[in-house]
């Protein structure tokens, strides 16, 4: 009876100590979040983004007192050569990869709804919309990274569910409530990458599950968190800050969410050998009131 109960402590529970993971746009924002939460609990992290500064600088501020690591390599995950160099570059470091967080992502322009003439709405959303080449980019990241990136994984994250028993590997894709609900938040191209996300989850986590793999794919969904995406910048420790008050009747939490918030679902998503194919919405209760497609 005393082992069963003991397979109930947290520690157990969440357990990602020596776990070996690699999460891209990890120099601030949700990506850093989901980078201490694992380090902080005895995993390997290796983060990678465009602007090293900003990885070693991660690197250096969280690395120490910590029973994991933080290990920075500069890439770019929207080419496809750079993601077999980075491919190539984890497989001379390590045998395998437990965890995969593709957190990169980037927003669009936005566009205004509000005419309600169609000339002049033809004019903003059409006229004057979001350009084609910022779609392609904005799908280039939020989307098209997603499949590329985890399928260049595959072998490295079926050799770490191979050596240990009882773990199947994990991709986790960072999308966005924005993919989830009905409204365009004025941003067409970001909202409906998004929903290309989600869409790309389901299908990878089919078809993996379907050859045999025992790898697991989800995605987390997340509200507004404070990031350089959502407040504009972050401060020397790569972290940024929203207002609680301007949340407060907007969101059921009447707030944004916190590093803490983005944390327990990172550390839900990874250890659950039983979520497979899942969208996990962390908003604060956004989808409630926005209401879904």
């Amino acid at each position: 009876m005393a082992a069963s109960n003991a397979n109930f402590k947290l520690e157990n529970l969440f357990n990602v100590k020596g776990k070996v993971a690699l999460i891209t746009g990890s120099g601030s924002g949700i990506g850093l979040m989901a980078t201490q939460a694992l380090a902080t609990n005895g995993a390997k992290v290796y983060i990678t983004g465009r602007t090293p500064e900003k990885l070693h600088r991660v690197a250096s501020l969280y690395s120490s007192n910590i029973p994991g690591e933080i290990i920075p390599i500069p890439s770019d995950i929207t080419s496809k050569e750079s993601i077999s160099q980075l491919v190539d570059e984890i497989s001379k470091r390590e045998s395998h990869l437990d965890i995969l967080i593709n957190n990169a992502g980037i927003s669009s322009s936005t566009d205004d709804t509000s005419p309600n003439q169609p000339g002049e709405l033809q004019k903003s959303l059409f006229d004057d919309a979001t350009p084609m080449k910022e779609w392609e980019d904005v799908y280039r990241t939020n989307a098209m990274q997603l499949y590329f990136t985890t399928t260049a994984f595959l072998p490295l994250l079926q050799k770490a569910a191979e050596r240990e028993r009882g773990w199947s590997s994990t991709v986790i894709n960072i999308t966005s409530i924005s993919g989830i609900v009905k409204v365009s938040q004025h941003h067409f191209a970001y909202n409906a990458s998004k929903a290309a996300a989600i869409h790309l989850t389901k299908m990878l986590a089919h078809e993996v599950a379907e050859s045999g793999l025992r790898i697991r794919v989800n995605n987390i969904a997340p509200g507004v968190f404070p990031s350089e995406m959502t407040a504009g910048e972050s401060d020397e420790g790569q972290k940024s800050r929203l207002e609680k008050g301007k949340y407060e009747g907007k969101v059921p939490a009447d707030r944004p969410g916190k590093e803490e918030d983005m944390a327990g679902a990172v550390l839900f998503a990874v250890t659950n050998q039983y979520l497979n194919g899942q969208t996990v919405v962390v908003d604060g209760g956004y989808v409630l009131r926005a209401g879904t497609v």
